[in-house]
């Protein structure tokens, strides 16, 4: 099933576009694939960037929108991404970056594709495991930039993923959330004062 990519707020990709045509700012983005492109570039798949705050006692998750993430795609391949941030005056790029993300997202969305079902993509950030996945939300009608993680939608962890959790490996939210909440929780050590 096609995935249904939620549209990115116009000045977001403005802001993108006006980067990677800015020699200075494609200079400074120390992205050596960027720099080496041969041919033009294009941002394309905006995903939103949600990130996981906490998880509440009564199980719902804490989310909140930090920006767009757009691939940057030379020809047939994403060659780096272009990141962007709410400012108070409004949507700013934020920085040009490549890395193992890169081709990991591009994997999860091939593999999203094939899926029976139709889904809203998105990027759900946990920063407590250093980890990213593909969030794979069911109501393909939301905004992109609203909502928290359905217990019915899919996370698939992005490569790397932390140790003893498979990467590409599709999860139900209320299957791999409580394994996520239970690895940031901070344990208490023996003896150590409550």
């Amino acid at each position: 099933m096609p995935l249904h990519v939620p549209p990115a707020p116009a000045p977001a990709l403005r802001s993108v576009l006006t980067a990677l045509s800015s020699p200075t700012a494609v200079r400074e983005a120390r992205t050596p694939s960027l720099l080496r492109a041969q041919g033009p570039v294009t941002p394309e798949l905006p995903l939103p960037v949600h990130v996981l705050d906490r998880v509440t006692a009564e199980g719902v998750s804490a989310t909140r929108l930090a920006g767009w993430r757009f691939l940057i795609r030379c020809g047939d391949r994403a060659v780096a991404a272009a990141e962007t941030m709410l400012t108070p005056d409004g949507w700013a790029f934020s920085r040009f970056f490549e890395g193992p993300y890169i081709t990991s997202t591009e994997r999860a969305l091939r593999q999203a594709e094939t899926m029976p079902k139709p889904y809203q993509p998105r990027l759900l950030s946990v920063p407590g495991l250093y980890m990213l996945t593909l969030w794979l939300h069911e109501d393909c009608t939301a905004d992109g930039a609203d909502g928290h993680p359905a217990a019915t939608d899919l996370l698939v962890p992005l490569a790397p993923a932390p140790p003893g959790i498979a990467a590409h490996r599709p999860h139900r939210v209320a299957e791999l959330l409580p394994v996520l909440t239970h690895r940031v929780t901070p344990t208490r050590l023996l003896g150590s004062p409550a």
